[in-house]
């Protein structure tokens, strides 16, 4: 049984066949995927339930993307506990949409307030409030859910093309690879732990010794458990993501709640665009989507780091680079048609993988594994019909929100006005009730009440919680296919794959790479009079 899993899924459950929204056993799965899957995914669809699903995520997505502080991983997570009583395909109708409506949603406190909704919004305020301020609030909210939408629709689009390619792939995975890949997965997520490597080393230790309680993946015995008969079934996937993320988010903005927050724009000005920039948007449009593809696909990248590179590579190609910075339509859009387009890259790299894309796809992931589907190599030969439904979750989600983005939301600036206390209240609410619905267990809530205090403590001293979550999933898989690869033949069946072999190398040198550039950086570094020498002073990876 798979680690945070509710008590009552079986370990057959990953053997389900996924179809129409529900999980049934299958004898054998399809040759290939092709236009039967296509119509089968798509078709899927076209219930009252599922149109439901995607009105409610979008609506929640736009919310929490507007209320700064509320992160779509926090929401993501929150909801998860939620639809897990669904069935898979309106579960992930909810979580899909309200991510892409909360990555709509975030551009307009980053843009009217100079606050960024969530992560993935950094960039846009760079030159979105500065719009705003020159009287083009509404020019910048049009133009901003316009790069929004292209940027998705494209990196779904390379989601959908990369099906089949990858469903061939698959067939070359045993558990000496899935071994190497889940290590990969593991080391990548430290690696971009904003430069904290051995901070991130550490969360990711936690999460895998997390990960280690409960029965024991092969012979079902138990195991760290200390007596506690709640943790037999492993540590709850649901309460330690809405402790890290949720809890710990309100915990923290009590604790910073005397910093000022910037005065909402209320003068929006026109709304539309004319010809001649609507023609200076192409180009930045097209390098950002193209970069937040890319950038997506990385596993653990973001929306935050594909926007800010984006914004740069925009401005480095741009006839006018001057004005990045000082109100830039073009700087805008290339930072959000990147971080929408990487939401496509970071499905594709859940799916295909079985590792998170970013920490909001750590999340569906868990969700995905409690449901009895098990993202990796092998979904996209077994159930291309689900990748599928997934890509037609996105594009509907993406043009719901694209419409309800160009809306004119003069109320919005008065909405970003409420204390926020008020909020705090209502998200430890539904934090509780949310934990407490998935096993009925008192216990549930107060692990993650604790583990709440735990992310306060962790983002206190600057050690990042993506890594404790994929830990936490990634572990209980790497252990499994590790011992299984052991009773197959050994070491020699790891080293003796060329794809096992090639995995761990470049996990080795996802770690190693950027210490040694950060050293080669310090050392050449040119000190002022009277400080030490580089090599002394650089501190790097804490």
């Amino acid at each position: 049984m798979d680690r945070g899993r509710p008590r009552h899924q079986g370990p057959d459950s990953i053997s389900r066949r996924y179809h129409g929204g529900a999980l049934r056993p299958v004898r054998a799965p399809p040759e290939s995927p092709g236009m039967n899957a296509l119509l089968d995914g798509f078709g899927a669809l076209f219930t009252l339930q599922i149109a439901l699903c995607i009105l409610a995520g979008a609506a929640i997505g736009m919310l929490v993307g507007a209320f700064p502080g509320i992160s779509a991983t926090m929401a993501v997570a929150l909801a998860s506990a939620f639809t897990l009583t669904m069935e898979p395909l309106p579960g992930l109708a909810v979580l899909l949409t309200i991510l892409v409506a909360a990555q709509f949603g975030d551009r307009i406190p980053a843009i009217l307030i100079n606050t960024p909704g969530t992560p993935a919004s950094i960039a846009t305020t760079f030159d979105g409030y500065a719009l705003a301020r020159q009287g083009k609030a509404g020019l910048a909210l049009t133009a901003s859910a316009y790069a929004s939408a292209i940027g998705g629709l494209v990196g779904i689009a390379v989601l959908m093309a990369a099906a089949v390619p990858l469903s061939n792939l698959a067939l070359e995975f045993g558990s000496p690879e899935m071994f190497a890949l889940v290590v990969f997965g593991l080391t990548m997520m430290i690696e971009v732990s904003g430069g904290k490597i051995v901070k991130g080393l550490i969360a990711g230790m936690f999460g895998l010794a997390l990960g280690a309680i409960g029965r024991d993946p092969l012979d079902g015995s138990d195991r760290f458990t200390f007596g506690i008969p709640q943790l037999v079934e492993g540590i709850p996937f649901i309460a330690v993501i809405i402790g890290l993320f949720g809890i710990t988010e309100v915990f923290s903005q009590m604790v910073e709640r005397g910093h000022a927050q910037q005065e909402a724009v209320r003068s929006f000005g026109r709304w539309w665009p004319n010809k001649a920039e609507n023609r200076a948007m192409i180009k930045p449009v097209v390098v950002g989507s193209a970069v937040g593809t890319v950038v997506g696909i990385l596993p653990a990248a973001g929306g935050d780091i594909g926007g800010i590179v984006a914004w740069d590579q925009a401005r480095r190609v741009s006839k006018e680079p001057e004005l990045f910075g000082k109100g830039s339509l073009e700087g805008l859009t290339a930072a959000d048609s990147s971080s929408n387009a990487g939401v496509g890259g970071s499905v594709l790299t859940t799916l295909a993988l079985g590792v998170p894309g970013d920490s909001v796809m750590a999340v569906m992931l868990g969700s995905m594994i409690i449901w009895g589907i098990q993202p990796g190599p092998s979904l996209f030969s077994q159930h291309p019909d689900l990748v599928y439904s997934i890509s037609g979750i996105l594009i509907f989600a993406t043009l719901l929100t694209l419409g309800l983005s160009l809306l004119r939301m003069r109320g919005v600036a008065k909405l970003l006005e409420l204390p926020t206390r008020f909020l705090w209240v209502v998200v430890v609410t539904f934090c509780i009730v949310g934990t407490y619905a998935v096993n009925n267990s008192v216990f549930d809530v107060g692990l993650m009440l604790l583990f709440g205090v735990i992310g306060l403590l962790v983002r206190r001293f600057g050690i990042p919680a993506g890594p404790i979550v994929l830990g936490l999933i990634l572990g209980p898989l790497a252990e499994r296919n590790f011992r299984r690869s052991m009773e197959l033949g050994g070491l020699e069946t790891i080293y003796t794959s060329p794809i096992a072999v090639f995995l761990i190398v470049a996990a080795v040198l996802a770690i190693a790479v950027p210490r040694i550039r950060s050293r080669r950086k310090a050392r050449n570094r040119p000190s002022p009079p009277g400080t030490p020498e580089p090599r002394q002073a650089a501190g790097v990876g804490s």
